[in-house]
């Protein structure tokens, strides 16, 4: 072997003892890539010790892992910069934070070399370039502002707030009765319904608390001092969506916010904050916007349904209305008094037999089929025999042979008996289908059933349904599309949340130009010189009246339009339909001009 060969082993050796013998990687850009990977390892004292001063660097690095409760970090060295026994290494970082939030910066490391070691010379910065030496990371959340819900004009209904459960266990309680007493006297502001009586009998049926009443924070700041300290009762405060008035639309406002509830939540936004020893904020390293969800718009119109609310609170039976917009579809109100808020929401989804609200269907199958138009002799006897049914006219009037249209605006019950049992079995069905009712809606937030007409091949059952009194049944909404399509020519499609499409399911067959003129001629005749003329001094109104014999007397009904608002408005065992036309023209004589 040459000297030369043996002199290269011997050096390579050496070299090699040297390595194995260093405590730490020998150039800055190595130093700083092992501090960098066992910061981002998450094993901070690994780090510090890399470091000038491992008793700062250690508790430094792990504040930031948990003060931004981190759950990733990736760091990456950069260019380096040596001079002598000085480096400078650029640094990228990148933390994950929670809830899929990422927060990426660059940065630079100060290294030394020290008796031939480099290592990084420990300050704040090495975290991040705007932290000082005595300040810490915080990760903030920015809350999202909740979304409200507002009606057509843009006001409030809803708004994101507080409400407090007021709940009384009877067991608990050292004095039930002066409680309930007390109770009753307290929220009978805010529920006139509440009594002393009431309170005693519902705790007694409940098995532990019960919840008396559900009052907003301002209410419930009114009564506070009224009842604490009440044995017994204690109070559950919650989020929720509360009404801006507790008297508007209250059973369509419930089910609106039993729908949205899930989606007012916005995303909220976060910063990342320095704090000083003292833990006062000093700067914000990084901040990203809350993003807001949109509010919820209602199609319903104030001043329509505080109109028809009030004018079905005027009523002792139950009563209630559904108005339509015919261009648009937009559900303008849906009023229900509290005699009728016992059975639910039924304005948009109770079933009831139409009476003479029907002839309109029966008509409109007359004129699509062929068998009779606005001028077509028809013969109104005070009894017409179908079958073996006999069929009356109200009160047996009589007014002989006259047009179709005569018949419907005096709401002849034989004339429209017999027109009916010359129909098909599915004629009515399929009229019926194209004013609107028969399909299902699904209107979001509003649980609708626009009604149920059933095929008839007997020709008795046929002729019953042609006046509204045999197996059809409809519900106000129903009848308020039937109006609706009249007014716009062909069904609309209803809706209540702007932005939340109605699915139909069913087919909604086109009525003729010729059908839907003659139903206008009639309906206007209705109101001009017929059942209706109540109501003639409000302006240019269509309608038609209806009373539907049931066990106990007979529900009212009167459905109709007024330029691009339509209605129906039913009372249920309300007597005489004019009691409905009553309702409807308190309705339109309580709007503001120029609606």
């Amino acid at each position: 072997m040459s000297t030369r060969v043996f002199t290269m082993l011997i050096a390579a050796a050496i070299s090699v003892a040297a390595v194995g013998c260093s405590s730490g990687p020998q150039g800055p850009a190595q130093a700083a890539d092992a501090f960098l990977q066992a910061f981002a390892d998450h094993d901070v004292q690994a780090a510090a010790d890399l470091t000038s001063a491992p008793e700062k660097a250690a508790p430094a690095m792990a504040s930031a892992w948990d003060q931004l409760q981190a759950e990733q970090l990736t760091a990456h060295a950069g260019d380096a910069r040596v001079s002598g026994d000085t480096a400078t290494i650029d640094y990228s970082y990148q933390w994950r934070l929670p809830r899929d939030r990422v927060w990426s910066y660059r940065g630079q490391l100060q290294m030394g070399r020290s008796e031939g070691r480099w290592s990084v010379r420990w300050t704040s910065a090495n975290i991040h370039p705007q932290l000082g030496n005595t300040q810490t990371l915080q990760l903030r959340a920015i809350p999202a502002p909740r979304a409200r819900v507002n009606e057509r004009s843009g006001s409030d209904v809803l708004v994101p707030g507080a409400v407090y459960r007021v709940l009384f266990n009877r067991a608990a309680s050292n004095d039930p009765v002066g409680v309930s007493t007390a109770l009753a006297t307290a929220l009978r502001e805010f529920n006139e319904n509440i009594t002393p009586e009431g309170i005693l009998a519902a705790a007694r049926k409940a098995d532990g608390a019960y919840t008396v009443e559900v009052l907003s924070e301002w209410e419930y700041e009114q009564v506070s001092s009224d009842l604490v300290g009440l044995s017994g009762v204690t109070f559950g405060r919650q989020w929720d969506l509360v009404p801006t008035d507790r008297h508007f639309a209250p059973d369509l406002l419930n089910q609106i916010r039993k729908t949205v509830i899930d989606e007012v939540d916005g995303k909220a936004g976060w910063s990342v904050v320095t704090v000083n020893s003292n833990g006062a904020d000093t700067d914000v390293l990084k901040e990203v916007e809350p993003q807001t969800s949109p509010s919820f718009s209602l199609s319903v119109d104030r001043n329509i349904q505080n109109a028809a609310q009030h004018a079905v609170d005027l009523r002792a039976e139950q009563a209630m209305m559904v108005v339509l917009q015919p261009s648009t579809g937009a559900v303008l109100a849906i009023a229900q008094n509290e005699a009728a808020d016992a059975d639910g929401p039924v304005a948009a989804s109770g079933m009831y037999p139409p009476g003479s609200t029907f002839k309109t269907v029966t008509a409109a199958a007359a004129m699509t089929e062929g068998h009779a138009g606005p001028d077509t002799v028809v013969p109104c006897p005070s009894r017409i025999t179908v079958g073996d049914r006999t069929i009356p006219n109200y009160d047996l009037f009589s007014i002989g042979d006259v047009p179709m249209s005569t018949a419907y605006e005096r709401s002849c019950n034989t004339a429209f008996a017999k027109i009916a049992s010359e129909l098909s079995g599915e004629d009515l069905r399929t009229a019926a289908a194209a004013l609107g009712i028969g399909p299902d809606y699904t209107v979001v937030g509003l649980p609708t059933v626009s009604g149920s007409v059933p095929r008839d091949d007997d020709l008795v059952q046929r002729a019953e349904d042609g006046i509204g009194q045999g197996k059809v049944l409809v519900s106000p909404f129903g009848l308020a599309m039937v109006a609706a399509t009249v007014a716009h020519g062909s069904p609309p499609v209803p809706y209540l949340i702007s932005g939340h499409p109605t699915e139909i399911k069913g087919d909604r067959p086109q009525l003729t130009a010729q059908v839907v003129d003659g139903l206008r001629l009639m309906m206007r005749k209705v109101v001009l010189g017929g059942t209706a003329e109540r109501i003639a001094d409000q302006g240019e109104v269509f309608g038609k009246t209806g009373e539907a014999e049931v066990d106990g007397g007979s529900h009212a009904w009167f459905i109709g339009y007024r330029g691009d608002m339509a209605f129906a408005t039913l009372v249920v065992r309300g007597g005489s339909s004019d009691n409905a036309v009553a309702v409807t023209r308190d309705m339109l004589t309580a709007l503001p001009a120029g609606y």
